[in-house]
Parts: structure tokens; sequence; C-alpha cells
């Protein structure tokens, strides 16, 4: 009768017959093949060996030679306390797609990553694992594979959010080839590119503007109160979006003397604004008004939720995106594509370059320009900015002229 199990042998050696269930972890350990085996037996069905106070595993009972070889490849680095170098033949997706966001959380631990793009980052790795497969090896994947997970991302999103997910998924694979982890750079293929600057005009042509009319932001102060008021004020007054206001700590306003200096949570670029009165009056209600923070890290606060945790999270659809999105509802002006709380930074900057003051609207926008002007300008005078707070205070709360042929002057309307 013919044995069912499986011999492993070493030249010069006894072999060792390896019981038929030796991959399973209910199977019986089986016996090193021969006496000086550097690897043993454990129970999870592995092979496996403890380096420098960590176990370490190498593969399945039932193949200890492919375990073995596996341990003599990467040794050399475990004893050292290395990483191993992946053998790029045997990469799989996960492997790269993990690789890549271990990198990026430690940039977000750092405080050099927005909680935000690791989530964005995250969120597209994921469709890659889901459409290649996680144990897909990489030396396998064709410009096929990127073509049609392309054509999968073009079907349900917009032109913008393509763009940014390409970008992601060739930043996955580059990540791999410059971590050495895969020995030439990736072929995505001709048909895996980003959306063309023609495709991009033509998508917000077809959505419309992007804009409040001064109507609308009336409306808006008219029906919110407290800190949401507060912040529309800042959005529409001083270009602030969403991670602005939820991160916006006491000790960057002046409410004495009326002014906000805080550089952009989003790339630390300095900035600084007049505040309107309306302004300044709803900041001092909602800092009146504001719960306990459940954090100390949080103290420090301007704005903290009824239940004392930031208005700012690790998700698309923040605190203040859905306060922002009911009220819309609540008053009829969500009929345009794509409004919400960050619509008034760009209103802001469409009525504030009526100003032609671009370099101050620069400042209070917190751009930065890539142009050597703004490399030898210091500063921009609080003359400039309050010229440019007005104008836009202006336009929101005066009644508008009537220009000869009837009609009305003052910025977007």
């Amino acid at each position: 009768m013919q044995s069912n199990s499986t011999p492993s042998s070493r030249p010069g050696k006894p072999s060792t017959t390896i019981p038929t269930n030796a991959g399973c972890q209910t199977g019986v350990k089986p016996a090193k093949p021969y006496p000086d085996f550097p690897l043993f037996a454990h129970a999870t069905g592995r092979w496996a060996k403890k380096i420098r106070g960590q176990l370490k595993y190498f593969g399945a009972w039932n193949d200890p030679d492919a375990a073995l070889e596996k341990y003599l490849a990467q040794k050399d680095d475990l004893h050292a306390g290395r990483t191993p170098t992946p053998d790029a033949g045997a990469l799989r997706v996960k492997d790269v797609t993990n690789a890549f966001l271990i990198a990026k959380k430690q940039l977000k631990e750092a405080g050099e990553l927005s909680p935000l793009t690791w989530v964005q980052y995250k969120r597209i790795a994921d469709e890659v694992v889901e459409h290649c497969g996680k144990h897909r090896l990489v030396a396998d994947l064709t410009p096929n594979d990127f073509g049609r997970l392309r054509e999968k991302w073009a079907k349900k999103w917009g032109p913008h959010l393509l763009k940014k997910a390409v970008q992601y998924c060739r930043s996955i694979f580059k990540h791999a080839y410059d971590a050495a982890m895969i020995d030439r750079p990736m072929r995505f293929g001709p048909a895996f590119k980003r959306p063309t600057m023609k495709t991009m005009r033509l998508h917000r042509a077809k959505q419309g503007a992007k804009l409040f009319t001064r109507e609308e932001i009336v409306s808006l102060l008219a029906a919110s109160k407290g800190q949401l008021r507060a912040m529309i004020l800042l959005g529409i007054n001083c270009a602030f979006g969403n991670s602005d206001c939820g991160n916006l700590p006491l000790s960057a306003l002046d409410l004495a003397t009326g002014w906000v200096t805080f550089p952009r949570p989003k790339t630390g670029i300095a900035r600084r604004a007049a505040l309107w009165p309306e302004t300044v009056a709803a900041l001092k209600e909602a800092i009146a008004e504001r719960p306990a923070p459940n954090r100390t890290e949080d103290a420090d606060l301007v704005f903290l939720t009824k239940y004392g945790a930031r208005w700012t999270k690790t998700i698309d659809d923040s605190p203040i995106t859905k306060e922002t999105a009911k009220l819309l509802h609540e008053l009829k002006i969500n009929g345009r594509s794509g409004l919400g709380f960050y619509t008034l930074r760009s209103t802001f900057r469409t009525v504030a370059d009526e100003t032609k003051d671009q370099a101050a609207c620069d400042h209070v926008m917190g751009h930065e320009v890539p142009h050597m002007s703004s490399i030898y300008r210091q500063g921009i005078g609080d003359d400039r900015l309050h010229a440019i707070a007005n104008y836009v205070h202006d336009w929101l709360f005066a009644a508008p002229k009537a220009n000869d042929d009837g009609a009305k002057e003052g910025g977007v309307a």
C-alpha cells in the first residue's frame, strides 16, 4: 500500500515523514526533518523560530523545505533586527498596499499627513485590493488589470475623484519600487491615466459655479445660531474651511482688536485676516457657550460639539459638513451640485478678487504661490487685509447699488 505521508529530507541527513494533516492546526505536530533543523513546529501549523524575542513564521508543516529556504533567505536581516527584503516574485497585492499604508500612517502620526488624507489613501488601497485580489502576485499584474480598474472607477465616480484615485494607485506601486519591494517600476498601461484637463473643465462647466449668492449666505446666517453661525461667518469673512474651523485654537484669536492669525492646518502656510464686528460677536457668543472638552488636548479649541468633541473627524462627512448640509436642505439651497460649507471659501475668493490685490487675497486664503515675489515678500500690510475684509463685508451686508441700466453692482449676484 502506498504511504500517505510526505517525505522531507536533506542530503546527508536521515529523512523524516510528515503526517498528512501537518498543515492543520488540529493535526499532530511533526518531528523535525533532522536533528539540527533550525525551526520548530508551532501549534499554528507553521514552522517557526524565536528571533530577538519574537516568534517568526516561515511556512506550513507539510513543506519544511520551503520554510527552511525562506528562513535562510531572511535570517541575516531578522537576526540583525532589520525588516527582510521581500521576495519580489512572491510579493502579493496586499503586501504592497499594507506597506504603503503603514508608511503613510507613520507620517500621519508625526503630523506630516492629515488624518483625512490617510483615510482617502486607505479607501483607494482597499479598492485596489478588492479589484485585484489580496493574494494576487504583483508580478502577475498587467496593464489590462489597471485599465479595467480605471473603467470601473470612471463608471461610479466623477473626474475629480477619478483623478485622485488614479494618482493614489500609482503612488502605492511607486512606494513599492522606491522601497525596493519590486525591482522595476509598475507598468500601468496607456489606459490608466488621469482625466484630461479638458474633461475636468467640461465637468465643472456642466455642474455650474460652486458659489453662494449674497441672498443665500444671508439666509444661512439668519437660520443658524451658536457655533455654526460663527463658523459660517469665518467661512465668508476669512475663507475658513471645515478643518480650519475644527482646529482653530483660542490662542489664534485677538477679539479685542479683531484679528485671527492661524496657519492652515492642511499646509502650515501663514494666514491672517481681519474679523468683522459680526464675526467677533458670534465668536464671543460661541466661546461663552462652548461645552467642556472631553479630552485635555482639545481644551484650547474654539469650537466643540455638544458632546465636547472636535468638529473635525478623519472621515469625508465631518460634523461641519453634516450640519451645513442639513441647513442647506431646510432652506432649499441644495439644488445645485457640490454646495457645502467649503463653498463659502470659494465665494470669498471670488468676491475678494474684485479688490485686485491678489497677494493679499492669497495671504488670507493661505495659498502658497510658486513665484519669486512670494519668496521675497515677508508680509502683507494690515491695511490691505482690512481692505479685503471690508470689501467682502460690503458685498454681503450693504444694500446693492443700481447702475444706469438698473443692474445691481458688487461682486457675485
